[in-house]
């Protein structure tokens, strides 16, 4: 296989290319994924965010049956996988789905561990600490926000709905949604980088291969031929153009072949002017 100086020089050039391209082309679809990604989990904080502020009014003023509607009409959604508000107990106070209600949340599971980890409870999360994915019981996969609910000042001052001042926390919203848009926005981008990676690979093992072979190579083959015979037959022979840093080691070839040649004149010469034998 490697037998040749073709095969030497071109096959390490296009498996170095080959390598340097895929590695670039993974390399930019982690980075795009991990933006997508990134996107959704701010997209689903800033939505939690108005369900909380949406829900507001409906909990100062204890209407719990509005705030139920407002949960439900949110769970209608076509995205929305789940959305819950529990205390700070960790008892499901309201959500889309009817079987969760007044049963209690494991505090060690994802999306609640990473505020309770310590034996005080985290004040706050960033947005990315704050999400968390998983694959749900109907084989969805899902990208779920926590967001805690604190104590505001109108709160703890209201007649009907009262919260102790030092209370910072209320209780906590928990909204998932669907991860189908974007695996199919990013199973369409892998597909599009896969046949765009494929086309510049060919190009540029085509380009750098057919340089080489033609810049390199080729005046090398034609050297050898000479050398060998293949194109001459005698040292007065045109040499083959060949250009480059090629050229050099041709021309080089060329000076001997010429002295090589004048020292065959000369010893001709000297043959040609030597007294005849009359030896008997």
């Amino acid at each position: 296989m490697f037998s040749s100086i073709n095969s030497r020089a071109i096959i390490p050039v296009a498996f170095a290319v080959t390598g340097f391209v895929i590695a670039c082309s993974v390399l930019l679809y982690s980075f795009i994924k991990q933006d997508l990604v990134e996107i959704e989990i701010e997209h689903a904080a800033d939505l939690t965010d108005t369900i909380i502020k949406s829900t507001s009014y409906a909990m100062l003023k204890d209407d719990r049956e509005t705030l139920s509607n407002i949960i439900m009409s949110i769970g209608e959604q076509q995205q929305v996988e789940h959305v819950r508000i529990f205390n700070k107990k960790g008892l499901i106070m309201f959500s889309r789905d009817s079987q969760e209600l007044n049963q209690l949340i494991d505090k060690s599971e994802a999306g609640c561990n990473e505020c309770h980890s310590g034996p005080e409870p985290k004040r706050s999360l960033e947005a990315m600490a704050q999400a968390r994915q998983f694959i749900n019981d109907a084989g969805k996969d899902v990208l779920a926000i926590t967001a805690p609910i604190y104590n505001a000042p109108e709160c703890s001052n209201t007649v009907c709905h009262f919260h102790d001042a030092e209370q910072s926390l209320l209780g906590t919203i928990d909204l998932g949604v669907s991860q189908t848009h974007l695996n199919k926005t990013l199973s369409q981008l892998q597909n599009r980088m896969i046949v765009f990676s494929g086309m510049i690979l060919f190009l540029a093992v085509g380009v750098v291969c057919a340089l080489l072979y033609r810049q390199v190579l080729l005046p090398i083959k034609l050297l050898v031929d000479f050398t060998e015979g293949k194109m001459g037959d005698s040292l007065t022979d045109d040499f083959p153009e060949v250009g480059g840093e090629i050229s050099h080691l041709a021309n080089s070839f060329q000076k001997m072949t010429n002295r090589v040649q004048e020292l065959e004149n000369r010893l001709q010469g000297k043959d040609d002017a030597s007294p005849p034998d009359f030896r008997p």
